[in-house]
């Protein structure tokens, strides 16, 4: 049984000796190491199991390290973190790696720890850059990957428009935002009449503050709005 909490990394290496070195010393630490000893197996892990990283060889045999990260983003469409080892120590080799779609780089011989510290970085990494796709004020939350909006666990319905608005608004708050920023993010340098936005951010505070919850979006008056959590500080 994988303890709980294990971080689930796949380590690609056809090196047997460094591969079990590598999983020994990374799950004495916490994480749950699936490993593939070449590339054709290590792309089947990558796209059918969850990982939160990949370790990933240059030189593999069936598919090798380049190859295999290209897949990954182009086909499989995913963005887990790559850290691509390697023996190659070119700039060239390195900027390769990178253009194929790895996150870091890494030179054999290397030191363990490192290899850790480096993981931990990607992740943390990863979990932040996760965190800014979920938009959250107060009991309002905005996925901006899949532009579900929901209140107090109710779905909202929204249109292109309000859906910019909305992202704008909060990703500021609970700062104020003027009207010709929110003018400037929907439509650019050619607004519609000054009626349009008005219309606009009478449809959103709608769909968002129905009766009986709690007024998110503010009307600065001359100023512009600003979406704020009841509890929250002035800005």
């Amino acid at each position: 049984m994988p303890k709980s909490g294990a971080i689930p990394i796949l380590l690609v290496e056809d090196n047997p000796d460094l591969a079990a070195n590598i999983a020994d010393y990374l799950e004495a630490r916490g994480y749950l190491v699936d490993v593939a000893m070449d590339g054709v197996t290590g792309l089947h892990l990558a796209v059918s199991q969850p990982h939160d990283v990949i370790v990933l060889d240059l030189m593999l045999p069936g598919i090798d390290g380049l190859t295999l990260c290209r897949r990954l983003r182009q086909d499989a469409r995913s963005d887990v973190p790559v850290l691509m080892l390697t023996a190659r120590t070119t700039l060239d080799d390195k900027a390769a790696g990178y253009s194929e779609g790895a996150d870091d780089y890494l030179v054999k011989p290397f030191e363990l720890r490192e290899l850790d510290m480096r993981l931990r970085a990607l992740l943390r990494r990863g979990r932040s850059s996760e965190s800014l796709r979920q938009l959250k004020v107060g009991d309002l939350q905005f996925d901006l990957d899949t532009l579900t909006v929901e209140r107090a666990g109710r779905t909202i319905s929204l249109t292109a428009v309000s859906l910019r608005i909305l992202e704008l608004l909060m990703k500021r708050s609970p700062s104020v935002v003027r009207r010709h920023d929110i003018e400037q993010a929907v439509w650019g340098d050619s607004p519609p009449d000054s009626d349009a936005l008005r219309v606009h951010m009478h449809t959103l505070r709608s769909a968002i503050d129905v009766d009986g919850l709690p007024p998110l979006l503010l009307t600065v008056r001359g100023i512009g709005y600003q979406l704020k959590a009841p509890d929250a500080p002035a800005a």
